[in-house]
């Protein structure tokens, strides 16, 4: 699909939803010890989220970007079996990971031990927290983040929705922004390689033209395929294949007779509809407040026992960036 890589620094003065339960995963696999053990405070507390979610956010808010968080509300219930699925691979990479750390292999640890995050109920919590401090702007979703996010998007209240997963083109987002929360220098898993991280920018209207499909005809590719909401998709289909078959017969429904045998998504109008009407909300406001300083430090240093001049650093540099913003955003609109 067409993507334009673009600098971070581009997105100065834009406005943009983050599907923040795929960001705080992110920060949870990746900000780990050596061996895989996640960053803790001295209660046992896991803080790699907040960690993550603090130095990214002060980082963007630094840059001129404008974040908003969109929070995961009530999965639809054809989730259930990719969530069982999810929560399968976690208990095996676990085992894996004690297994690599008996065994004295480090590395191979860290790798299997990514694949364990978890994030509960009290991690979400702590970073909507922390968001309000920061004067950062939080939206609960009540189904999807990810289609919420979009929403905003295609309502224009917020210039790209930002994620990893291609999905948010599904759910109708304009503009999806990918690499926002993960740019930079990152190491390849189980290679001793890093690469450079650049986010890049997806337009649906252009991936459509260039597919020659419509988003309808998109999501019947992506259920073809698998999505989050029938993981296995069609066995043997690939998204070539896949793009191929919905361009010639048109629908999913149009390419039965020429699946024949292969076990059919038993409820493609079902999946079709979540994504095309999925269940939203109007009542959010998208209000950048001030950051409250004490509040911040307070609560990470005091209460999480985050580094007091590291944070305090941040928060310097962060609000030295809001103020420095390119002229076009000014403080009054950008706090306003």
């Amino acid at each position: 699909m067409p993507k334009t890589k673009v600098d971070l620094k581009s997105l100065s003065g834009k406005s943009v939803a983050i599907d923040a339960y795929n960001a705080l995963y992110q920060f949870l696999a990746i900000i780990r010890q050596p061996d895989g053990t996640p960053l803790k405070d001295r209660s046992g507390r896991i803080t790699s989220h907040l960690s993550g979610l603090f130095y990214r956010t002060a980082n963007l808010l630094e840059m001129g970007i404008k974040v908003a968080y969109v929070f995961d509300g009530v999965p639809p219930a054809l989730k259930e079996v990719e969530i069982k699925r999810r929560a399968k691979v976690k208990v095996e990479a676990l085992v894996k990971y004690e297994r690599a750390l008996k065994e004295g292999k480090v590395e191979k640890a860290r790798s299997y031990a990514q694949m364990t995050s978890r994030l509960k109920d009290y991690m979400a919590e702590d970073s909507k927290r922390l968001l309000t401090e920061l004067g950062v702007p939080w939206i609960q979703a009540p189904s999807e983040g990810e289609a919420q996010a979009a929403y905003l998007t295609m309502k224009g209240d917020t210039n790209y929705c930002a994620s990893q997963d291609y999905d948010s083109l599904l759910f109708g987002s304009t503009v999806l922004v990918r690499n926002v929360t993960i740019s930079g220098r990152r190491k390849i898993p189980r290679k001793p390689v890093y690469v450079e991280v650049v986010p890049e920018i997806m337009k649906l209207d252009q991936v459509l033209r260039e597919l020659e499909v419509t988003r309808e005809q998109l999501i019947d590719v992506a259920i073809l395929v698998g999505t989050d909401f029938n993981p296995d998709g069609v066995k043997g289909i690939g998204p070539k294949t896949a793009l191929k078959l919905i361009k010639k017969h048109g629908s999913i429904e149009d390419t039965l007779p020429e699946l024949k045998d292969a076990e059919f998504p038993a409820e493609p109008r079902r999946i079709r509809e979540i994504f095309l009407n999925p269940k939203v909300t109007d009542n959010y406001k998208l209000d950048w407040k001030e950051p409250d300083i004490d509040g911040v430090v307070n609560f990470l240093c005091h209460e999480r026992d985050f580094s007091e001049e590291r944070v305090r650093k941040a928060l310097k540099r962060m609000i030295e960036g809001i103020k420095e913003a390119k002229s076009k955003v000014t403080l009054e609109t950008w706090f306003g």
